[in-house]
């Protein structure tokens, strides 16, 4: 792989992960909706995207007629549709940094608050005062979790409410440090030294790679 190709795959993902080993580093909870989730991780993989699959079919006849804006027109396409499916999708909160259980009983005290006819079914709960049905995910990879809605008639704004109050509770909770973080963060040390490496070592190389791409 040229050396410039290195740079714009992995720079992307590098700064994803160091974030990531940050957040869950917190000795905190961090909450987020399942769109923003996704759309975050769409520009982690940005640059593999780029050098890869759109490098390999991107049309000739684009470059020739808009040069390097090509490139622009076509990450900001990537963009918009890695938006659209996000938005499209159910509505979904993930929270980083907190067990499946921990989060339950933090979302059961604040469904009792906002809706006193729910109902609870194992890790899923109907609230029907507030047109909501959603589940907990209880797949706790890297000590993460999600509440995903469940069925197709959803209050949007309900779910903005939740993510608010259930944010406010979780400022209470405090967890120890996830020890994924660690890895996460080495990973990201690893691949920005790589990136700089090539940057330092092989300046006038990487621009002219740089340069010839666009």
């Amino acid at each position: 792989m040229a050396s410039a190709h290195i740079c714009i795959a992995f720079g992307p993902l590098a700064v994803y992960l160091l974030l990531m080993g940050l957040i869950n580093a917190l000795r905190r909870p961090f909450i987020t909706t399942g769109a923003r989730d996704l759309f975050s991780l769409s520009i982690a993989l940005s640059g593999l995207v780029m050098v890869g699959p759109v490098n390999l079919f991107v049309p000739d006849s684009a470059l020739s007629v808009f040069g390097p804006w090509a490139w622009v027109l076509l990450f900001a396409l990537y963009l918009l549709v890695s938006l659209l499916i996000g938005i499209s999708c159910r509505p979904r909160l993930v929270i980083y940094n907190l067990s499946s259980e921990q989060l339950k009983s933090v979302l059961g005290r604040l469904v009792a608050q906002l809706d006193p006819d729910a109902r609870w079914a194992g890790d899923s709960v109907e609230l029907p005062n507030l047109g909501m049905q959603l589940s907990i995910d209880k797949r706790n990879a890297m000590r993460s979790c999600q509440i995903i809605a469940v069925g197709i008639e959803q209050n949007q704004a309900n779910w903005s409410k939740l993510k608010r109050e259930l944010a406010t509770e979780l400022t209470n909770v405090k967890v120890t440090t996830n020890p994924y973080a660690i890895s996460m963060i080495a990973v990201a040390l690893v691949l920005g030294t790589l990136i700089a490496q090539q940057i330092i070592e092989n300046h006038s190389l990487v621009y002219n790679q740089l340069r010839d791409w666009l």
